[in-house]
């Protein structure tokens, strides 16, 4: 294994990192109707959980509405049980054929609670990437002990590992404060 290798595996780690970050993000509320806000609803069809994204169209009309589609329509009331179970606190609406969600403003109070988690949420990413920056130190430290690479190898490895955790932490910091920004914009 090459100091290339150990930095070719360290960059889709990192990605990786980030990925789950954004997922996560999406599922933070903004005052704003997005389709992600039903992600974490599960449904319980004919005795077994089901994602509702996967027995349900679900899209977003208007800026505070979002409509459920159910493929089948006798799954109608198992749906709006579990959005109620959710307790996103959303209030459905079922008209026979279509469930609509109105996404109801966010105080002020919420909106800090929101941008707290999102802080969170990115430092608990943050430390995500230094851990993999540590790994991959740590291999290259290895290395070098066991003769497989020179000083000047790992020192160069060393540092291209610390350009990718900068810049992957900065992708964090990016995405952290354009959803606290979204959050607190009323």
């Amino acid at each position: 294994m090459s100091v290339q290798d150990i930095i070719k595996e360290t960059g889709p780690k990192m990605d990786h990192v980030v990925e789950d970050f954004k997922r996560k993000l999406s599922n933070i509320r903004t005052g704003r109707a997005t389709a992600g806000l039903l992600d974490v609803i599960s449904v319980d069809y004919y005795g077994t959980p089901t994602p509702l994204n996967q027995m349900a169209s679900i899209t977003v009309p208007e800026a505070q509405t979002i409509m459920v589609q159910p493929w089948d329509a006798t799954a109608m009331p198992a749906i709006e049980k579990a959005i109620m179970a959710a307790n996103l606190g959303f209030n459905p609406s079922n008209d026979g054929k279509i469930i609509r969600l109105t996404v109801p403003a966010l105080n002020e109070e919420r909106r800090r609670q929101f941008a707290k988690q999102v802080h969170e949420i990115a430092e608990e990413h943050r430390i995500a990437i230094r851990n993999v920056r540590q790994r991959s130190n740590d291999t290259l430290k290895k290395m070098l002990k066991d003769k497989e690479i020179s000083e000047d190898d790992e020192r160069g490895g060393l540092d291209d590992v610390q350009k990718l955790t900068n810049t992957y932490i900065a992708k964090i910091d990016e995405l952290s404060k354009n959803k606290e920004h979204e959050i607190m914009s009323v």
